[in-house]
């Protein structure tokens, strides 16, 4: 997904730059930001959910060493998605920054 927003943004941001821009592209540009706000819930979901279960295995390691490598396995699992959702969230509000700029040029 990161390539893909990445290589999207890419796309827009030089359709912007051209002034290639008309209603088609426009309406292209609004469904496609709300995919990937979609996405980005989903992302802040799941992000939310791992921090959860990272606090309360901590707290439980804490009584219970045994379950030490719970904790561990939650934490690990928690950075891959804390940097997931920061991509999608600042891809996000540059695609919404485009649209902006995009409609500007449309008039």
């Amino acid at each position: 997904m990161k390539n893909e927003l990445k290589e999207y943004i890419r796309q827009t941001e030089e359709a912007v730059k051209k002034g290639n821009v008309n209603k088609n592209r426009l309406e292209s540009l609004k469904v496609n930001i709300g995919f990937f706000q979609h996405e980005r819930l989903v992302h802040l979901i799941v992000t939310m959910t791992f921090a959860l279960l990272t606090v309360i295995s901590l707290r439980l390691a804490m009584a219970e060493i045994y379950l030490l490598p719970l904790f561990v396995l939650f934490l690990a699992l928690e950075v891959p998605y804390v940097f997931h959702y920061y991509r999608l969230e600042n891809g996000v509000q540059r695609l919404q920054e485009l649209y902006r700029e995009a409609e500007k040029k449309d008039e």
